[in-house]
């Protein structure tokens, strides 16, 4: 059974970081894409970052470029975002997700298979 778990969200102030991290179990993960995703109150889930399996391609949504960068170990199974300076526009529920076997990265939500349950990233101003 394939798990995907999140962890290290929370509550934090305008300026500060914080690094989730998720952990996946029962899945090959080295070959799958990865990516965060994250969904505000009453919008749509959106993609925030992805990497490619060897992770040496990456896509950032434009409103995070700069400040979060994504990463994975896979001899851990485990992908992380490192998120700096924080803004309340970046308040949201983040899910990580697996997508199938493939190479580059992917973008659009319904190509991925497997997700965790999500962790909550409040930023206060």
């Amino acid at each position: 059974q394939v798990q995907l778990v999140e962890s290290g969200g929370g509550l934090v102030q305008t300026g500060n970081s914080l690094r989730l991290s998720c952990a996946a179990s029962g899945v090959a993960f080295d070959r799958y894409v990865v990516g965060w995703f994250r969904q505000a109150p009453g919008k749509e889930r959106d993609i925030v970052a992805t990497l490619s399996r060897s992770g040496d391609t990456t896509y950032y949504t434009d409103s995070v470029k700069g400040r979060f960068t994504i990463s994975r170990d896979n001899a851990k199974n485990a992908v992380y975002l490192q998120m700096n300076s924080l803004k309340p526009e970046d308040t949201a529920v983040y899910y990580c997700a697996a997508a199938g076997p493939r190479w580059g990265v992917v973008i659009a939500p319904h190509e991925y298979r497997y997700w965790g349950q999500g962790t909550q990233v409040t930023v206060s101003s």
